[in-house]
């Protein structure tokens, strides 16, 4: 998974990524060798990511704080080549959240398409219409108030409040716990699951500016997305190999709990993504009879159209029917 957002710029909005102008405003110079580990490490990611920063769309200059949002939660266990065509569209139709929040909720699950887990579209169509209606519009700026939209959690929270607003905070996602854990406590991965965990070894590396906090979120996370890998990582390539604590001990194997990948088919998950393939294409309610064709066992069947129903995702009607959440 890629969690790779990330921007520039006080006002909310994202900066240029030119190399040159990151450098020149923000790291002109790496750290000496003497220097602190934070400031070392700090210093050589930001000035490896303005050479290496890759130019998505959420990172322009024209970004805005709602387009960052949604490149957060569409990001969620989503890769970034899958995420940049449903976001391109996504944010053409509905550039801001009253936009969205005056369409129904079906429309949101049906422009999700194949990105996995739609319950975050219902979420995404919640959060615009709690924006619209608290908060006249705009993304709240204050952490707390991030935190009280609908599925907002702590991570995005931080993420928003950071990249949109330029704010100092421990952004934390797979891609920052993997290489911090690597570069500080040598080990090759960190355990499953410790927000606070994570937090406490991800705060001292933080640089106290703002706006420089704000930039060295989304390098860190950059670096672990494309150098500091979880399978093949690029240590011959990294800015930080001499400051790793895990290259230095020979890069031994992690032996923590187990991270069992989360398979697909054959799964509910399969089924529930089949059944919505026939909402999203159709161009009003579909009977019982064109979503028995979809999948040969009755039983699943019937357990991911229940559960889809339970989410939110999918409405019986009166008649018999079913329709995407809103549509009639």
């Amino acid at each position: 998974m890629e969690t790779i957002t990330r921007f520039d710029r006080p006002t909310g909005r994202a900066a240029n990524t030119d190399p040159s102008v990151a450098r020149s405003t923000l790291m002109s110079t790496v750290p000496p060798p003497n220097a602190p580990l934070a400031t070392r490490f700090t210093g050589l990611v930001l000035d490896w990511y303005g050479e290496n920063a890759r130019d998505l769309p959420w990172r322009t200059a024209d970004a805005t704080p709602w387009g960052i949002l949604v490149s957060e939660i569409m990001l969620q266990q989503t890769p970034v080549s899958r995420v940049l065509p449903a976001y391109a569209e996504w944010m053409t139709r509905w550039p801001t959240p009253a936009a969205l929040a005056a369409d129904e909720p079906g429309e949101a699950v049906r422009l999700w398409g194949r990105l996995g887990y739609p319950r975050r579209a219902l979420r995404l169509h919640e959060c615009a219409v709690a924006i619209t209606t608290r908060h006249g519009g705009e993304l709240p700026r204050e952490l707390e108030a991030l935190l009280a939209l609908p599925g907002v959690g702590a991570y995005t929270a931080r993420a928003v409040a950071s990249f949109a607003y330029r704010q100092r905070h421990a952004v934390v996602d797979t891609n920052v716990r993997r290489v911090l854990s690597r570069v500080v406590t040598g080990v090759a991965d960190s355990p499953p699951g410790s927000a606070a965990r994570d937090l406490a070894l991800a705060e001292p590396m933080v640089p106290t500016d703002a706006e420089v906090a704000a930039r060295y979120a989304v390098a860190v996370m950059e670096l672990g997305a494309l150098i500091c890998t979880a399978r093949a990582p690029r240590c011959a390539d990294c800015p930080v190999v001499a400051d790793c604590a895990w290259f230095r001990a020979g890069k031994p194997a992690y032996d923590g709990p187990a991270k069992r990948p989360q398979g697909y088919a054959g799964t509910d998950r399969q089924v529930r993504g089949r059944l919505l393939a026939v909402l999203r294409d159709a161009e009003g309610p579909v009977s019982q009879s064109a979503l028995d064709v979809v999948w040969h066992d009755a039983v699943q069947r019937s357990r991911a159209l229940d559960g889809l129903v339970t989410d939110g995702l999918v409405d019986p009607l009166p008649d018999g029917r079913y329709a995407l959440p809103g549509a009639r």
